[in-house]
Protein backbone atom coordinates (compact mmCIF):
# COMPACT_ATOMS: atom_id res chain seq x y z
CA UNK A 1 0.00 0.00 0.00
CA UNK A 2 1.08 3.35 -0.88
CA UNK A 3 2.39 5.80 2.22
CA UNK A 4 0.51 9.27 2.23
CA UNK A 5 2.05 11.91 1.93
CA UNK A 6 1.76 15.77 2.49
CA UNK A 7 -0.57 17.09 -0.14
CA UNK A 8 -0.64 20.64 0.70
CA UNK A 9 -3.23 20.93 3.18
CA UNK A 10 -7.04 20.86 2.65
CA UNK A 11 -9.45 23.43 0.80
CA UNK A 12 -13.20 23.23 0.41
CA UNK A 13 -14.93 24.90 -2.23
CA UNK A 14 -17.10 27.25 -1.56
CA UNK A 15 -20.93 26.50 -0.83
CA UNK A 16 -20.34 22.43 -1.31
CA UNK A 17 -19.77 20.05 0.79
CA UNK A 18 -16.61 19.28 -0.64
CA UNK A 19 -12.86 19.31 0.37
CA UNK A 20 -9.81 18.30 -1.43
CA UNK A 21 -5.99 18.13 -0.37
CA UNK A 22 -4.43 20.89 -3.00
CA UNK A 23 -2.21 19.05 -4.46
CA UNK A 24 -4.46 16.50 -6.92
CA UNK A 25 -3.78 15.49 -11.00
CA UNK A 26 -4.84 15.90 -14.17
CA UNK A 27 -5.96 12.98 -16.60
CA UNK A 28 -5.49 15.04 -19.71
CA UNK A 29 -2.45 13.51 -20.35
CA UNK A 30 -3.38 9.54 -19.92
CA UNK A 31 -5.00 9.83 -23.95
CA UNK A 32 -2.78 9.45 -26.65
CA UNK A 33 -0.14 11.60 -28.41
CA UNK A 34 -2.00 15.31 -29.14
CA UNK A 35 -5.06 14.18 -26.50
CA UNK A 36 -6.34 12.16 -28.89
CA UNK A 37 -6.93 8.48 -29.02
CA UNK A 38 -6.16 5.85 -26.42
CA UNK A 39 -2.92 5.49 -24.37
CA UNK A 40 -0.07 3.74 -25.71
CA UNK A 41 -0.01 1.67 -22.43
CA UNK A 42 -3.74 1.73 -20.87
CA UNK A 43 -2.55 -0.52 -17.62
CA UNK A 44 -0.23 2.12 -17.14
CA UNK A 45 -2.54 4.61 -17.24
CA UNK A 46 -4.43 2.61 -14.84
CA UNK A 47 -1.40 2.51 -12.59
CA UNK A 48 -0.69 6.07 -12.41
CA UNK A 49 -4.42 6.68 -11.33
CA UNK A 50 -4.50 4.25 -8.88
CA UNK A 51 -1.12 5.30 -7.53
CA UNK A 52 -2.10 8.60 -7.39
CA UNK A 53 -5.39 8.13 -4.87
CA UNK A 54 -3.84 5.81 -2.78
CA UNK A 55 -1.11 8.23 -2.34
CA UNK A 56 -3.72 10.77 -1.42
CA UNK A 57 -4.89 12.48 -4.12
CA UNK A 58 -9.20 13.27 -4.14
CA UNK A 59 -9.09 15.84 -7.04
CA UNK A 60 -9.23 14.53 -10.24
CA UNK A 61 -9.29 16.60 -13.04
CA UNK A 62 -10.80 15.49 -16.51
CA UNK A 63 -13.20 15.73 -19.34
CA UNK A 64 -15.06 13.90 -21.82
CA UNK A 65 -13.10 15.60 -24.59
CA UNK A 66 -9.92 14.37 -23.99
CA UNK A 67 -9.53 11.44 -26.55
CA UNK A 68 -12.34 11.53 -26.41
CA UNK A 69 -14.16 9.61 -23.94
CA UNK A 70 -10.85 8.28 -23.10
CA UNK A 71 -9.63 9.57 -19.97
CA UNK A 72 -12.91 9.25 -18.39
CA UNK A 73 -13.24 5.99 -19.45
CA UNK A 74 -9.36 5.15 -18.00
CA UNK A 75 -10.85 6.97 -14.29
CA UNK A 76 -14.16 4.61 -14.35
CA UNK A 77 -11.94 1.08 -15.04
CA UNK A 78 -9.24 2.18 -12.64
CA UNK A 79 -11.22 3.66 -9.71
CA UNK A 80 -15.11 2.51 -10.40
CA UNK A 81 -16.82 1.98 -7.44
CA UNK A 82 -14.86 5.41 -6.32
CA UNK A 83 -13.45 6.36 -2.85
CA UNK A 84 -16.08 8.41 -1.39
CA UNK A 85 -13.79 11.44 -0.94
CA UNK A 86 -12.94 11.23 -4.71
CA UNK A 87 -13.82 14.78 -5.97
CA UNK A 88 -13.79 14.19 -9.92
CA UNK A 89 -14.00 17.94 -11.96
CA UNK A 90 -14.73 17.68 -15.54
CA UNK A 91 -15.60 20.03 -18.19
CA UNK A 92 -17.72 20.90 -21.29
CA UNK A 93 -17.61 23.25 -24.10
CA UNK A 94 -15.50 21.57 -26.39
CA UNK A 95 -15.54 18.18 -28.67
CA UNK A 96 -12.98 16.67 -31.17
CA UNK A 97 -12.62 16.60 -34.92
CA UNK A 98 -11.40 13.54 -36.78
CA UNK A 99 -8.34 15.15 -37.39
CA UNK A 100 -7.77 15.64 -33.87
CA UNK A 101 -8.82 19.58 -33.46
CA UNK A 102 -10.38 21.44 -30.87
CA UNK A 103 -13.32 22.79 -31.84
CA UNK A 104 -15.81 24.69 -29.37
CA UNK A 105 -19.20 22.86 -28.76
CA UNK A 106 -21.43 25.69 -26.58
CA UNK A 107 -24.54 25.26 -27.96
CA UNK A 108 -27.50 24.35 -25.47
CA UNK A 109 -27.77 20.73 -26.84
CA UNK A 110 -23.53 20.38 -26.87
CA UNK A 111 -23.64 20.88 -23.74
CA UNK A 112 -26.35 19.07 -22.25
CA UNK A 113 -25.17 16.17 -24.71
CA UNK A 114 -21.64 16.52 -22.97
CA UNK A 115 -22.82 16.51 -20.09
CA UNK A 116 -24.54 13.59 -20.37
CA UNK A 117 -21.36 11.76 -21.97
CA UNK A 118 -19.11 12.52 -19.09
CA UNK A 119 -22.19 10.86 -16.56
CA UNK A 120 -22.11 7.67 -18.84
CA UNK A 121 -18.45 6.97 -19.32
CA UNK A 122 -17.50 8.33 -15.87
CA UNK A 123 -20.63 6.00 -14.84
CA UNK A 124 -22.01 8.51 -12.11
CA UNK A 125 -25.63 9.70 -11.98
CA UNK A 126 -24.70 13.67 -10.87
CA UNK A 127 -21.42 15.02 -11.57
CA UNK A 128 -18.96 16.74 -9.01
CA UNK A 129 -18.01 19.92 -10.58
CA UNK A 130 -18.91 20.88 -14.56
CA UNK A 131 -16.45 23.57 -15.69
CA UNK A 132 -17.56 25.55 -18.64
CA UNK A 133 -15.00 25.92 -20.71
CA UNK A 134 -15.20 29.35 -22.73
CA UNK A 135 -11.73 30.33 -24.69
CA UNK A 136 -10.69 27.34 -25.83
CA UNK A 137 -6.93 28.70 -26.39
CA UNK A 138 -7.07 32.76 -25.64
CA UNK A 139 -9.71 34.39 -23.37
CA UNK A 140 -12.70 35.58 -25.53
CA UNK A 141 -14.65 38.27 -23.39
CA UNK A 142 -17.94 37.71 -24.60
CA UNK A 143 -21.43 37.18 -22.43
CA UNK A 144 -21.64 33.35 -21.12
CA UNK A 145 -24.42 33.67 -19.36
CA UNK A 146 -26.94 31.71 -21.88
CA UNK A 147 -24.56 28.49 -21.38
CA UNK A 148 -24.13 29.25 -17.59
CA UNK A 149 -27.93 28.89 -17.41
CA UNK A 150 -27.95 25.65 -19.89
CA UNK A 151 -25.49 24.08 -16.80
CA UNK A 152 -27.82 25.72 -13.87
CA UNK A 153 -30.53 24.04 -15.18
CA UNK A 154 -29.31 20.80 -14.99
CA UNK A 155 -27.92 21.57 -11.59
CA UNK A 156 -31.63 21.83 -10.89
CA UNK A 157 -32.39 18.45 -12.31
CA UNK A 158 -29.47 16.97 -10.39
CA UNK A 159 -27.07 16.03 -12.81
CA UNK A 160 -25.04 18.74 -11.87
CA UNK A 161 -23.59 18.86 -8.06
CA UNK A 162 -21.65 22.37 -9.06
CA UNK A 163 -20.31 24.87 -11.43
CA UNK A 164 -17.20 26.11 -12.47
CA UNK A 165 -15.51 28.10 -15.01
CA UNK A 166 -12.63 27.29 -17.25
CA UNK A 167 -10.47 30.40 -19.42
CA UNK A 168 -12.70 32.95 -18.92
CA UNK A 169 -12.41 37.07 -17.75
CA UNK A 170 -13.43 38.45 -14.70
CA UNK A 171 -16.28 40.20 -16.23
CA UNK A 172 -17.48 36.52 -17.59
CA UNK A 173 -16.97 35.59 -13.32
CA UNK A 174 -19.35 38.00 -12.62
CA UNK A 175 -21.87 37.50 -15.22
CA UNK A 176 -21.81 33.60 -14.24
CA UNK A 177 -22.15 34.52 -10.23
CA UNK A 178 -25.07 36.57 -11.24
CA UNK A 179 -26.54 33.06 -12.44
CA UNK A 180 -25.35 30.67 -10.39
CA UNK A 181 -22.78 29.70 -7.54
CA UNK A 182 -19.48 29.41 -8.69
CA UNK A 183 -17.46 26.83 -7.01
CA UNK A 184 -13.85 27.76 -9.02
CA UNK A 185 -12.16 28.89 -11.57
CA UNK A 186 -9.12 27.35 -13.80
CA UNK A 187 -7.51 29.61 -15.74
CA UNK A 188 -3.57 29.57 -17.18
CA UNK A 189 -1.53 31.09 -14.13
CA UNK A 190 2.13 30.14 -13.43
CA UNK A 191 5.46 31.78 -12.72
CA UNK A 192 5.93 33.23 -16.30
CA UNK A 193 2.49 34.57 -16.30
CA UNK A 194 0.27 35.95 -14.11
CA UNK A 195 -2.22 38.30 -15.57
CA UNK A 196 -4.62 36.72 -12.95
CA UNK A 197 -3.12 37.89 -10.03
CA UNK A 198 -5.54 40.20 -8.46
CA UNK A 199 -8.26 37.93 -9.82
CA UNK A 200 -6.43 35.17 -7.46
CA UNK A 201 -6.50 37.56 -4.16
CA UNK A 202 -10.09 38.70 -5.03
CA UNK A 203 -11.20 35.06 -5.34
CA UNK A 204 -8.98 33.73 -2.45
CA UNK A 205 -11.07 36.77 -0.52
CA UNK A 206 -14.24 35.25 -1.07
CA UNK A 207 -13.06 31.08 -0.51
CA UNK A 208 -12.97 30.20 -4.19
CA UNK A 209 -10.97 27.95 -5.01
CA UNK A 210 -8.29 28.91 -8.00
CA UNK A 211 -6.94 26.13 -10.58
CA UNK A 212 -4.53 27.11 -12.61
CA UNK A 213 -3.41 24.96 -15.16
CA UNK A 214 -0.20 24.90 -17.38
CA UNK A 215 2.38 25.46 -14.43
CA UNK A 216 5.35 25.20 -17.36
CA UNK A 217 3.36 26.76 -20.16
CA UNK A 218 4.93 29.62 -21.81
CA UNK A 219 8.08 30.11 -20.27
CA UNK A 220 11.07 31.68 -22.14
CA UNK A 221 14.66 30.14 -22.42
CA UNK A 222 15.71 33.00 -19.68
CA UNK A 223 12.85 32.24 -17.70
CA UNK A 224 13.37 28.42 -17.81
CA UNK A 225 17.25 29.00 -17.13
CA UNK A 226 16.00 31.14 -13.83
CA UNK A 227 13.83 28.36 -12.99
CA UNK A 228 16.02 25.62 -13.25
CA UNK A 229 18.80 27.61 -11.39
CA UNK A 230 16.88 27.56 -8.34
CA UNK A 231 15.39 24.03 -8.73
CA UNK A 232 19.57 22.92 -8.69
CA UNK A 233 19.64 24.99 -5.19
CA UNK A 234 16.91 23.56 -3.90
CA UNK A 235 18.05 20.05 -4.93
CA UNK A 236 14.65 20.03 -6.81
CA UNK A 237 13.31 20.03 -10.19
CA UNK A 238 11.82 23.08 -12.32
CA UNK A 239 8.53 21.12 -12.17
CA UNK A 240 8.44 20.46 -8.07
CA UNK A 241 9.80 24.51 -7.47
CA UNK A 242 6.79 25.71 -10.23
CA UNK A 243 4.40 24.12 -8.45
CA UNK A 244 5.56 24.77 -4.78
CA UNK A 245 5.32 28.68 -5.78
CA UNK A 246 1.70 27.95 -7.18
CA UNK A 247 0.68 26.68 -3.55
CA UNK A 248 2.78 29.28 -1.56
CA UNK A 249 1.29 31.57 -4.13
CA UNK A 250 -2.37 31.82 -2.66
CA UNK A 251 -4.37 29.40 -0.57
CA UNK A 252 -7.47 28.73 -2.62
CA UNK A 253 -4.57 27.83 -5.26
CA UNK A 254 -5.32 24.04 -6.26
CA UNK A 255 -2.93 22.10 -8.52
CA UNK A 256 -3.77 19.06 -10.97
CA UNK A 257 -0.49 18.39 -12.60
CA UNK A 258 -0.80 16.20 -15.19
CA UNK A 259 1.72 12.86 -16.65
CA UNK A 260 1.28 9.73 -17.45
CA UNK A 261 4.46 8.27 -15.85
CA UNK A 262 4.26 6.91 -12.52
CA UNK A 263 7.97 8.44 -11.93
CA UNK A 264 6.71 12.07 -13.06
CA UNK A 265 3.74 11.66 -10.68
CA UNK A 266 5.99 11.02 -7.45
CA UNK A 267 7.79 13.59 -8.64
CA UNK A 268 4.71 15.90 -8.46
CA UNK A 269 3.28 14.93 -5.55
CA UNK A 270 6.79 15.72 -3.30
CA UNK A 271 6.16 19.54 -4.32
CA UNK A 272 3.81 19.84 -1.22
CA UNK A 273 6.64 18.97 1.07
CA UNK A 274 9.20 21.61 -0.48
CA UNK A 275 8.97 24.98 1.35
CA UNK A 276 10.56 27.87 -0.81
CA UNK A 277 12.91 29.82 0.94
CA UNK A 278 12.60 33.94 0.62
CA UNK A 279 15.55 34.21 -1.08
CA UNK A 280 14.23 31.56 -3.71
CA UNK A 281 10.97 33.56 -3.94
CA UNK A 282 13.12 36.43 -4.69
CA UNK A 283 14.63 35.06 -7.64
CA UNK A 284 11.81 33.26 -8.89
CA UNK A 285 9.86 36.94 -8.36
CA UNK A 286 12.23 38.53 -10.94
CA UNK A 287 11.10 36.21 -13.92
CA UNK A 288 7.45 37.76 -14.00
CA UNK A 289 10.16 40.69 -14.57
CA UNK A 290 11.30 39.30 -17.67
CA UNK A 291 8.47 40.31 -19.49
CA UNK A 292 5.81 37.96 -18.77
CA UNK A 293 2.58 38.09 -16.93
CA UNK A 294 0.44 38.82 -20.45
CA UNK A 295 -1.37 36.31 -22.94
Amino acid sequence: MTNQINMGGRFRFLGTNLSVNRVGYGAMQLAGPHVFGPPRDSDGAIAVLQHAVAAGVDHIDTSDFYGPHITNQLIKRALHPYPKNLVIVTKVGARRGDDASWLPAQSPDELRSAVGDNLRNLGVDALDVVNLRIGLTTLVDESIEERVVVLADLKRQGLIKHIGLSNVTPKQLAEARAVTAIACVQNQYNLAHRADDALIDQLATDGVAYVPFFPLGGFTPLQSSTLSEVARSLEATPMQVALAWLLQRAPNILLIPGTSSLAHLRENLKAAELSLPAAAVEKLNTIRGAGAGSE
